[in-house]
């Protein structure tokens, strides 16, 4: 008797060790997991404040995309006012409206050139 007396208490020993191995296991298990869920929090936080920021960014890319539609339109009604181009045969650039007067100014030299020579 007092050996089963023994090799009871010695599986009662056992399943006390094997009891305490499975209540640690169980402590570091809820504490991985008590982590896990502070970090999925910390993602959902993170995650709400990247949406409200591309939220942010895309009524701001939205306002600049209607000033610069509104620059077009504004920019083609000032290109519908101004003159439209000229033929091939006529000068495109406005410094060659400069031209003539300079060519009349040539000419007015010349003729008194020849006039001093004559």
């Amino acid at each position: 008797m007092l050996t089963e007396l023994e090799t009871l208490s010695q599986n009662i020993g056992k399943l006390i060790a094997i009891s305490q191995r499975h209540n640690e296991a169980r402590l570091a298990l809820e504490e991985q997991l008590a982590q896990s869920r502070a970090e999925v929090e910390a993602t959902r936080t993170e995650l709400a404040m990247l949406r409200e920021e591309r939220n942010a960014l895309q009524a701001e890319r939205d306002a600049l995309s209607a000033k610069i539609d509104d620059a077009q339109v504004r920019l083609n009604a000032i290109l519908e006012k101004l003159p439209r181009a000229r033929a091939n045969s006529e000068p495109d650039s406005q410094l060659d409206l400069l031209e003539p007067a300079q060519h009349e100014v040539e000419a007015e030299s010349d003729v008194t050139r020849h006039g001093e020579n004559a």
